[in-house]
């Protein structure tokens, strides 16, 4: 278990208070448990920036799926990339629309790759692609992470 280190940081009341209302909506139990969440965002924003970083990812897309083709699009365009697909989801959300959900992993450059293919199909209403390391060394070791409620 890694040492913890206490110290003290300098900020204006109202942004304070902004934040403390913030955190409690989302659920943390204290501060430093939102700010270490906040710092492991920012190192995680910053190496999956590096096109050659090892990242797991979601593509969310959302399509109606009576478009003419666009179901076989889809499924044609994932068994291209059936080596960095590692699952997916489908989800009827109403007699005309479907949520489908893939889970990706791979070097960052690929797997943006593919979420542009897949977001960028013709008929794909909406697509969003959401990507985290795959490395395991964010200094956890021993922390409250994950022990906030979204």
């Amino acid at each position: 278990m890694s040492d913890i280190i206490r110290f003290g940081i300098s900020i204006e009341e109202p942004l304070l208070n902004s934040y403390d209302k913030l955190i409690e909506q989302k659920g943390y139990m204290t501060r430093s448990e939102a700010i270490r969440d906040l710092i492991r965002a920012s190192l995680i924003d910053d190496r999956i920036e590096n096109a050659d970083a090892s990242v797991v990812a979601t593509v969310t897309l959302v399509y109606n799926h009576h478009v003419r083709d666009l179901s076989d699009k889809l499924t044609e365009q994932q068994h291209g990339h059936s080596d960095r697909i590692i699952s997916t989801l489908h989800v009827h959300l109403d007699p005309h629309n479907c949520l489908e959900v893939l889970i990706l992993r791979g070097k960052a450059c690929e797997v943006k790759r593919i979420a542009d293919e897949l977001i960028g199909v013709k008929g794909v209403k909406h697509g969003k692609l959401v990507m985290t390391t795959a490395e395991e060394d964010l200094h956890d070791h021993g922390s409250n992470a994950g022990s906030h409620r979204h």
